[in-house]
């Protein structure tokens, strides 16, 4: 028996033909493929006939993690090609992989990821001896473009070189580990037949040695002679390896997706193998002459639908600099990059601001050149992979369709939902279902933004999307319906939202969009560690504020006396108590979001007692900030405000913590200065009102205090003032210019007053100067205060 281990690259042309001529010639019992283990009972699925490209998703949940990976498959895949040449010659096909959900692969989305990026020491001394600028212009050079005859021991010698003497990571060693069970599992049975494992090139040297042994012990060595892989032709048989299960509680799962050159493109992000997927296929296809062709043409035609001129003898530019290009760099006809640069030299007239992506190897960043832009894309495609009809699907799939259908939203346009209709909420809650979940082809043109403005339809538009299908397969490692999966997203992003109060209470006001009411047994807690962690306090008295308005009169989306937003009131009116109550910044202006946080604790303590808001804790820290002369004036007003308020409402249980808040004249008597007045009755009015508007209130007070400042005081002082008595409503404020015209026995409407022909800020103007003209007189002799003569 004989042992055939070839290392690729994953989706490389030359690869792949080196995988089909192999399995050709020597026909073997097995057929061994670096891919999940858990889909050997459902290979046939990948055999249905698809059209290509297609991929393996596999998602896994637990209570800690929830991971997705993909394992894309294309023409020119080793992998498939070994799948397609394997069944041919009647192989048993096995694939030998830990399954993607296991730890081995947490670090990465992608099972194919190239692991020699992740040794890249090797790399970059290769590229440097070639003079290449990174691993794909490499890879090109040696393997793409070499002599056909010449790929196999250059692939072996190219990845003898990347993997060296390096120890591998423990990933790569569990899964090295596995895979050399599955080889030494096939050798014991195939008897005097061959064995054909295909696996990534970095991993052959170690799956050689770790194969010779029945242990895994590369250093013991099996009786027999020695294959042309360097492995002893087996004498026994042996067990196939057990498939890793899911742990308890765990839910994981593997289904066919369609997946896309665009997903498959390196430029766009992808984690393996080969970019320009588009470029390599008619490589695949045509070789090497007819893909350098295709390009230029294809960068040409996407150039002139975008409106750019491209004239042929910027063509005939091109492709005279593709072709010395090549010859310079020892290439028989243009690879790829030789391309590109033709192109780039011919169509490019202007410095670039940033590198090209193919000389970097990575995304098309923000400020490429358009003309870089349609090389990129032009060399990508558009080609999108189509399932066969017979493919097994996951159950989300079947139950979004029918609900989809049930209600009418299969078909493409716009599509009204009345919140006020039980009807409207249903479609409205699938709607939302499929937002959550990021399925393409639904989007919301209006609604309701945040819980309690007054919006009660929705607009959407449904489109269908070439992508929907994959994402509802995707998706479907959430769960089984588009409820149940919301549910799970949902509860996956307040996990994620510790400390970020915005994201907190998106997923919070989604929930209740999607009529999600089940977000898990402890979600309770999870909330509260979220909001604890918060520290912005004008964000938390947002939150509480919506939070609140949702848990006290939210009938329409159902969330009225919800549990979790209960906790959230709770958790945010105690975290806003505590980081008010160390704020030090004596001489900070007026902030209304900071005096809103303040005004929605007032609101949780007066209304949601049931949530757990401790009034005494509310009063208690209340005196302590009115107190505290290094807090923000604004704070201390409203904090004033509040326990006034709150002692007001309360019984004998707090009555001796009155003697923290003196009476409102007392108070504002003690906060009245220049600087700061306007600022801590911005405050005090921010959350009470009451003492201005009250018989026998501060008005008069106010109205002495204020009369009485000199004019360069009340030119300091106005803009602060101006802002406070914004927190008074128009009819509140005719009715205050009402009683300052009665103290000063003056006729005429509130309103007049307030409509005064000149602004404020030039009255004060004018009374500062006034005020200096009239020093200056007196220092000058002219008139004696108290008497001016004519």
């Amino acid at each position: 028996m004989s042992l055939t281990v070839i290392g690729v690259r994953h989706h490389s042309p030359a690869c792949a033909r080196l995988v089909g001529s192999a399995i050709a010639a020597l026909r073997p019992a097995f057929v061994l493929i670096e891919g999940p283990a858990d889909m050997n009972e459902r290979i046939g699925e990948l055999l249905l006939g698809h059209e290509l490209p297609v991929a393996v998703f596999t998602s896994y949940l637990d209570e800690r993690r929830r991971h997705g990976s993909w394992a894309p498959f294309c023409e020119y895949s080793p992998e498939w090609e070994a799948l397609r040449a394997g069944r041919e010659c009647g192989a048993e096909l096995r694939f030998i992989d830990l399954p993607a959900w296991h730890e081995a692969f947490a670090d990465r989305d992608n099972r194919y990821a190239d692991a020699e990026l992740r040794y890249a020491e090797a790399v970059q001394r290769l590229c440097a001896e070639f003079g290449v600028d990174n691993s794909d212009a490499l890879w090109d050079h040696l393997i793409e473009m070499g002599p056909a005859d010449a790929v196999a021991e250059r692939l072996s010698v190219y990845f003898d070189l990347i993997r060296g003497d390096a120890e591998a990571g423990p990933s790569d060693t569990a899964r090295e580990t596995y895979m050399a069970g599955w080889i030494r599992a096939a050798v014991a049975a195939a008897g005097d037949r061959p064995v054909v494992a295909v696996v990534g090139g970095f991993h052959r040297p170690a799956l050689i040695r770790l194969a010779a042994s029945p242990s895994g012990d590369p250093e013991q060595g099996l009786p027999g002679a020695a294959g042309p892989s360097g492995v002893p032709r087996s004498a026994g048989t042996a067990a196939w390896p057990a498939v890793p299960a899911p742990p308890d509680g765990a839910t994981a799962g593997s289904y066919l997706v369609p997946y896309s050159f665009r997903r498959l493109d390196a430029f766009a992000g992808y984690q393996s193998g080969m970019p320009s997927p588009e470029y390599y296929q008619r490589l695949w296809e045509s070789g090497p002459q007819d893909a350098a062709r295709y390009l230029v043409t294809a960068v040409a035609g996407r150039l002139r639908g975008r409106g750019q001129q491209v004239s042929t003898a910027d063509l005939i530019a091109a492709r005279a600099g593709a072709e010395a290009l090549a010859r310079l760099r020892g290439h028989d006809c243009p690879a790829r990059v030789d391309v590109l640069d033709g192109l780039a030299s011919a169509l490019i007239n202007e410095a670039l601001d940033v590198p090209l992506p193919w000389a970097v190897r990575g995304t098309v960043t923000a400020g490429q050149h358009p003309a870089v832009v349609e090389m990129t894309a032009a060399l990508s495609g558009d080609r999108v992979g189509r399932l066969h009809p017979d493919t097994p699907l996951p159950p989300l799939v079947h139950s979004a369709t029918a609900e989809l259908e049930q209600h009418g939203l299969d078909r493409s346009g716009e599509h009204t939902a009345d919140l006020t209709d039980a009807r409207g909420r249903i479609v409205s809650r699938i709607l939302h279902r499929l937002r959550v979940l990021e399925i393409p082809g639904f989007r919301r043109d209006s609604g309701p933004a945040t819980g309690i403005d007054p919006v009660l339809r929705e607009q959407w538009t449904v489109r269908r999307h070439e992508h929907r299908l994959t994402a509802l397969i995707e998706a479907g490692g959430y769960g089984p319906t588009l409820e149940t999966a919301s549910a799970t997203r949902i509860a996956q992003r307040i996990d994620a939202a510790v400390g970020d109060l915005g994201a907190l209470a998106d997923a919070l006001f989604d929930a209740a969009l999607c009529g999600v009411t089940d977000l898990g047994s402890d979600v309770a807690g999870r909330l509260e560690r979220g909001v604890a962690a918060a520290g912005d306090l004008p964000v938390l008295g947002r939150v509480l504020a919506v939070a609140l308005a949702l848990w006290r009169h939210d009938r329409l989306l159902g969330t009225a006396g919800s549990e979790a937003l209960g906790v959230v009131v709770a958790a945010a009116a105690r975290r806003i108590l505590w980081l008010a109550d160390g704020w030090h910044a004596a001489g900070a202006p007026a902030d209304r979001s900071r005096i809103a946080a303040v005004v929605a604790v007032r609101d949780a303590v007066l209304h949601a007692a049931g949530t757990g808001v401790d009034r005494t804790a509310a009063i208690e820290v209340s005196g302590r900030i009115a107190a505290d002369r290094g807090a923000p004036p604004d704070l201390r007003g409203a904090f004033y405000g509040l326990g006034r308020t709150l002692l007001g409402e309360s019984d004998g249980a707090v009555s001796e913590a009155a003697r923290l808040f003196p009476e409102p004249s007392q108070a504002v008597r003690g906060a009245f200065a220049a600087g700061t007045a306007g600022d801590w009755l911005a405050g005090l009015f921010g959350v009470a009102r009451e003492p201005v508007l009250a018989s026998g209130g501060i008005l008069a007070l106010l109205d002495d205090l204020v009369g009485g400042m000199g004019a360069e005081d009340f030119l300091i002082a106005l803009p602060a003032l101006r802002q406070a008595f914004e927190y008074f409503p128009p009819r509140e404020r005719e009715m205050i210019a009402e009683r300052l015209l009665d103290r000063r026995g003056l006729s005429g409407s509130g309103r007049d007053l307030l409509r005064a022909p000149v602004p404020a800020g030039i009255v004060a103007a004018g009374m500062v100067l006034d005020e200096t003209v009239e020093q200056r007189l007196v220092r000058a002799g002219l008139i004696t205060l108290g008497r001016a003569d004519d």
